[in-house]
């Protein structure tokens, strides 16, 4: 007897590279889940000061936003395959460098070139290829499934990685490790993780080229992606005030919250992000893509907003577990909107195109607020975030509420 379709984890016309790159995706989760906590963390231990922290993290950011604005190119000459291998090795590299430098400068530049991620969410080269390749791995009816899907893994083993970040205090209460060295570990195993990924996207099986005169890097979409990716730039910057990395670093300074709490509490984030995504795609099925995005970022934006004025724990935690449950289901359906909008030969170009404005509007805002917490405990970075998010909501709900996806044409 066959499986209810709504029961099903994989959509019935899934491909089988699908499959692999929710796996390499499931691990590469677990990696960022830990080294978001772990690395403000691990800079203030290396005597680092709060701005610097920040300026570490915007260039993780740029150096993502840089070499994505190649991937319409790289994936037209060189196809899927050799590009995630190759981005699997830049993953090995930077944990090893990372894991073994001390000065400011070596991991500044190591941040630039690697694939570090501060955020629960993928900022690097790997976003635009999982998307690119996942809209060719489905049929279009499934894709915002599949997107759901693929978001729903990530949370979950995001969820996992966060729990690893814990490590560290226990290899130095229980085995006499110093914490340091404990730290170091914990990016060594990051470029093992990298090594496991690479043997996975090694499996991929390249989809059928598209005609020659198909593969301009963005055609008749043009205008609909570069609206798209200015107003996603909106977004990014406000979020980039709060990605996990700031956060965590926002909570060690405001309540001196552990290590250990923090890994705690992102867990339960996490978990929280995975249950939405499952309401993501019949929520979109039933108000649309806009609407979805719209309609859940909003509340979670104004819980947001009111962390910085609450003057306990307990209360911070509340509001940011509140936050977790609403605020992500517009990660598949906008990564689904993007993919729909456009053409198929165009689906690389555009999300690479869409993720770059993203990366280089979150890369600024870090070491503003690494400079805002240097000089204060309250929560700036948040306020200025969650305003800026709600900026971004209600113009793209009157900007596209009526560019509409195929499936969602009226017949």
């Amino acid at each position: 007897m066959s499986q209810p379709a709504s029961l099903r984890f994989f959509p019935s016309s899934i491909h089988a590279n699908a499959k692999r790159l929710l796996i390499g995706k499931a691990l590469r989760s677990i990696a960022d889940g830990y080294v978001s906590i772990l690395l403000p963390a691990y800079l203030l231990k290396l005597g680092l000061s709060a701005f610097q922290v920040g300026a570490v993290t915007t260039a993780t950011l740029v150096g993502s936003a840089v070499l994505t604005i190649f991937t319409g190119v790289i994936t037209a000459r060189f196809g899927h395959r050799r590009p995630f291998i190759a981005a699997s090795g830049l993953m090995i590299a930077t944990g090893l460098a990372f894991g073994s430098l001390r000065s400011f400068w070596p991991l500044m530049l190591v941040a630039f070139i690697g694939t570090l991620n501060p955020s629960s969410g993928d900022v690097s080269i790997f976003l635009p290829l999982d998307h690119s390749l996942l809209s060719q791995s489905v049929a279009d009816r499934d894709r915002t499934t599949l997107f759901a899907r693929y978001s729903l893994a990530a949370s979950l083993l995001g969820a996992v990685g966060t729990l690893l970040a814990g490590l560290p205090e226990l290899a130095t209460g229980g085995l006499g490790v110093t914490p340091l060295l404990a730290m170091q570990a914990m990016f060594w195993l990051y470029a093992l993780i990298g090594a496991s990924a690479a043997v996975v996207y090694r499996r991929i099986a390249e989809p059928p080229p598209a005609p020659a005169s198909a593969r301009q890097a963005l055609g008749p979409s043009r205008g609909i992606v570069h609206r798209l990716a200015m107003l996603f730039s909106v977004d990014a910057f406000g979020g980039g005030f709060f990605v996990q990395a700031i956060l965590a670093l926002w909570l060690f300074k405001r309540f001196d919250l552990s290590i250990a709490a923090a890994a705690t509490l992102f867990f339960w984030t996490n978990l929280l992000t995975a249950a939405s995504y499952l309401a993501a795609a019949p929520i979109a099925r039933r108000l649309g893509l806009i609407r979805t995005m719209v309609y859940t970022h909003l509340p979670s934006s104004l819980c947001l907003i009111a962390i910085p004025f609450v003057s306990n724990v307990a209360a911070a935690v509340s509001l940011l577990l509140v936050r977790s449950l609403l605020s992500q289901m517009d990660v598949p359906t906008r990564s689904s909107y993007v993919m729909a909008v456009v053409t198929p030969s165009e689906r690389a170009a555009a999300a690479g195109i869409t993720s770059v404005p993203r990366s280089l509007a979150a890369a600024i805002s870090p070491t503003i607020s690494g400079y805002l917490l240097s000089i204060s405990s309250f929560g700036s970075p948040l306020l200025i975030g969650g305003l800026l998010k709600i900026v971004y909501d209600l113009t793209l709900l009157i900007m596209f509420r009526h560019v509409r996806p195929p499936e969602e044409a009226t017949p």
